[in-house]
């Protein structure tokens, strides 16, 4: 915990008050499991899914 304390005081936000920080994790925090949850889905069906290259 004290290593992710570090780097949000030395990021761009570090300056910021307690509300905006957490809103922004928490954005940032929700963006990146939503990604993770489109691969897991993405791999799942991926026997399903049809490629075709070209025009």
């Amino acid at each position: 915990m004290d290593v992710i304390n570090e780097i949000i005081k030395e990021s761009a936000i570090g300056s910021w008050s307690r509300t905006y920080k957490g809103l922004i994790l928490s954005i940032f925090s929700s963006i990146v499991l939503t990604l993770f949850a489109m691969l897991v889905v993405l791999l799942a069906n991926a026997p399903h899914l049809t490629t075709s290259y070209g025009y």
